[in-house]
């Protein structure tokens, strides 16, 4: 699947032309190849030469896999990079006549090229994961694919040029977490065997990256947190929705507790201050209390303990911390006493005090059922559900006035968060839009003012996520907004729009990826996702801004994936 953006070639419109023919022709080949080399992917990863030779003709074009790493030297202060060269093949190398402009290169046995490869990968003690994925595909003219196929399928003989990326992640023979990474044009041919196979193999980069030391290590199941939770898609777990987590102090013994919401029940993990947690959902009473998408911990009722407010698809939900009234952690659902029980497709919240009354107050990003209402934009829709901001009452509850203060955004957003971006003391407001342009609600006191164009964050792209942070220690806040990016997306739109960038496409924009603006102090920002290396995070979602390895520099996490069904199709 290419993501929202709907831009598989046969998508765009029906074919009318000879040139609409041949495109559809095209991406079926390229999505062809993609989908054949994830197969390819998962040989990789498992070792599998007899596979992995399926994919090779007895001689190919090229030099034999650089298996061997060079030394290593230090990028930053705990993680090195080092080159890859070509050690002498035990079998023997069928060199012929070199081609024009590159001496190495010649005609290589695929037993030879296949097994450095093999040794390459011996330089893994494990391997985690391993991928190739189609940058950049064009076939010959007498290339044809089975149109109509349920998967997209070539026709034996189809023969192109591709640019290829690849990578393998896993840990060194040292057992140091390594990540090598390259990218190479192969003429491409699909042959008798059903497999695409590599004529030529041209590596244009290749290196790694090798941690020095472990930063982080996945523990939730020995740490009490590994809940396990039904598979996507089936009858338990079968709405459109994801689910959160959110952390806080929740018990007041000055150690961090979890609460996560799922599709059948709420989980409240105590921190046990040993390293571990403990599950206290049915103690605290959560378990089987309203739960929804994404929680928010806040302390509503200024009593010193924090509250949980849930986003939800229907009514939205706020549970009461009863810590301080009866001393002992218990929560108690009083969505509709407090007046928060508004329908949405609750999507995440955000709270700040936006009025100066010393009371938090909660927005709500709200969605629309994707799937049954299609959006009337892919970037700059309007039907998607109203958001909602609640306002905190003098008596405890809250008021919906998202209308009033000017902030029920319906361009099916995801997320939201408050900070004071023009420093005059007053909560703003960023949100992120799926399909439509993101919105940046300036605070003016009694009401918010979008002025996202004006302060250069429109950013069109289809947004997930957004965060603050000071990435260049200038002290003024920075703006992180995590969008998709495609492959296959960016791969397509190259074809058909060959000279424009993602500033001059909206199309490459919406697959381009991560955006991040820099506070230029005076009320604007400036875009500067190119000049500091560009986020191309996949279908990423939340994350933001952390300083992982404390050196005051604060970095940025990006989660992401999405479900492309049991083959990994091309995305």
């Amino acid at each position: 699947m290419v993501g929202h953006i709907g831009i598989r070639a046969q998508a765009v419109r029906p074919p009318q032309s000879a040139e609409d023919r041949r495109l559809e022709t095209i991406e079926e080949l390229s999505e062809s190849l993609a989908n054949d080399l994830l197969t390819l992917s998962v040989a990789a990863r498992d070792r599998d030469a007899e596979l992995t030779r399926e994919y090779f003709p007895a001689i190919i074009t090229g030099k034999i896999f650089p298996a061997r790493p060079t030394a290593t030297a230090t990028q930053v202060k705990w993680v090195g990079m080092h080159k890859w060269e070509a050690a002498t093949p035990s079998l023997p190398v069928v060199a012929v006549a070199a081609r024009s402009g590159d001496p190495g290169a010649g005609k290589v046995a695929s037993k030879a090229f296949l097994e450095s490869w093999q040794d390459f990968l011996g330089h893994f003690s494990e391997i985690e994961d391993a991928r190739f994925k189609v940058k950049e595909a064009n076939f010959d003219e007498g290339a044809k694919a089975v149109l109509g196929a349920d998967e997209p399928t070539a026709v034996v003989g189809a023969k192109g040029r591709a640019r290829i990326a690849f990578y393998v992640i896993g840990r060194d023979i040292n057992g140091k977490r390594e990540w090598a990474r390259g990218t190479f044009w192969s003429d491409v041919r699909y042959a008798a065997n059903r497999h695409w196979q590599f004529d030529s193999f041209d590596l244009v980069s290749f290196d790694s990256l090798v941690a020095e030391k472990d930063m982080f290590s996945e523990v939730a199941v020995p740490a009490g947190v590994g809940a396990t939770l039904p598979a996507f898609g089936t009858p338990e777990n079968s709405g459109f929705i994801w689910h959160g987590a959110a952390a806080a102090d929740l018990n007041k013994d000055g150690w961090i507790d979890l609460f996560v919401t799922a599709p059948d029940r709420n989980y409240l993990f105590i921190n046990d201050q040993k390293g571990k947690f403990r599950d206290a959902s049915a103690e605290a009473g959560v378990t089987n209390l309203a739960t929804g998408v994404a929680p928010l911990l806040l302390d509503f009722d200024n009593d010193g303990d924090s509250d949980i407010f849930v986003s939800a698809v229907g009514q939205q939900v706020l549970l009461e911390n009863r810590l301080a009234q009866d001393g002992k952690l218990s929560f108690r659902d009083i969505s509709l006493e407090a007046g928060v029980a508004r329908d949405a497709i609750g999507f995440s919240a955000a709270s700040a005090d936006i009025n100066g009354d010393g009371r938090l107050d909660i927005y709500v990003t709200s969605y629309n059922r994707y799937g049954q209402i299609t959006p009337n934009s892919w970037f700059r829709a309007t039907n998607g559900t109203p958001n909602l901001l609640f306002v905190s009452q003098p008596n405890g509850g809250f008021r919906e006035e998202a209308a009033k203060w000017g902030v029920e955004d319906k361009r099916w957003s995801y997320a939201a968060e408050f900070a004071d971006m023009n420093a005059d003391g007053k909560m703003d407001l960023y949100v992120a839009n799926d399909f439509g342009e993101k919105a940046l609600y300036i605070n003016h006191g009694d009401k918010f003012v979008d002025e996202a164009a004006e302060r250069g964050v429109l950013d069109p792209g289809n947004g997930m996520g957004v965060s603050f942070g000071d990435y260049n220690n200038d002290g003024r806040l920075d703006i992180h907004a995590s969008n998709m990016s495609s492959t296959a997306g960016n791969r397509i739109l190259t074809r058909l729009f060959p000279t424009a960038g993602p500033q001059e496409n909206v199309l490459k924009k919406l697959a381009a990826g991560n955006n991040l603006f820099e506070n230029l102090g005076d009320g604007k920002f400036k875009d500067v996702t190119a000049a500091v290396g560009g986020f191309s995070g996949g279908w990423a979602w939340g994350g933001g801004f952390i300083d992982f390895d404390n050196d005051g520099w604060e970095d940025i996490y990006t989660p992401n994936g999405f479900i492309s069904g049991k083959s990994m199709k091309d995305t």
